[in-house]
């Protein structure tokens, strides 16, 4: 007996490729399809901007994953109660480190290509000078009540300056309104340990 020929099939006899999205957070999790991560990145390029310059992949995750391009502006340090992963896509960019209040912080450079995990509760800012540099970073979505500290240290003496803390729900659009009120608010820029007046988010560390 012959074996049937099956060469013949075409392009329109084959099954649909399901495999390609027609939307990249569709939201219901059984509809995600793996797609092109660059491709996305071009996608949402012009939302990557100051001064956090963050956008998050899929909106209803346990994972937070976020894209982050460059030329940000801010000067706060983030408390984070879950660790943080780091992958740099493209460029360099610096995470200046504070382990304590009063010990002047420091850089860590992460090179394009680098990973690094962020232990949980370092004081950390993300500086990303090069406008077009990109990278990816995870963290964990925060339970209620389990909240994110951000702080801003005194150029002069290393003290804590101000702490805002904030239940994280969309780390991508939260945080641009406290940077503004840090701005605006010379009280709460002012260290009360030697008088210093932080210059706000528009410096960088």
């Amino acid at each position: 007996m012959t074996a049937p020929d099956r060469t013949e099939q075409t392009m329109s006899d084959a099954p649909a490729d399901k495999t390609a999205p027609r939307d990249y957070d569709p939201g219901a999790a059984p509809t995600r399809r793996p797609f092109s991560l660059q491709q996305w990145i071009d996608d949402h390029h012009d939302e990557l901007r100051p001064p956090v310059a963050n956008k998050q992949i899929w909106s209803e995750a346990d994972m937070i994953v976020m894209i982050v391009g460059g030329g940000n502006q801010r000067s706060d340090f983030h408390d984070d109660p879950r660790e943080e992963f780091f992958h740099q896509l493209k460029g360099d960019m610096v995470l200046w480190l504070w382990p304590e209040h009063g010990e002047a912080p420091y850089p860590m450079p992460i090179k394009e290509g680098d990973i690094y995990l962020l232990p949980p509760g370092l004081r950390h800012s993300p500086q990303r000078p090069d406008p077009e540099s990109i990278g990816l970073v995870v963290e964990y979505q925060r339970n209620i009540g389990e909240l994110d500290g951000f702080e801003w240290a005194c150029a002069t003496c290393a003290n804590l300056v101000h702490r805002v803390e904030l239940q994280v729900q969309a780390i991508d659009k939260d945080l641009a309104p406290l940077f503004a009120a840090f701005d605006a608010d010379e009280t709460a820029r002012t260290c009360s340990h030697c008088g210093t007046v932080h210059p706000g988010n528009s410096a960088r560390l």
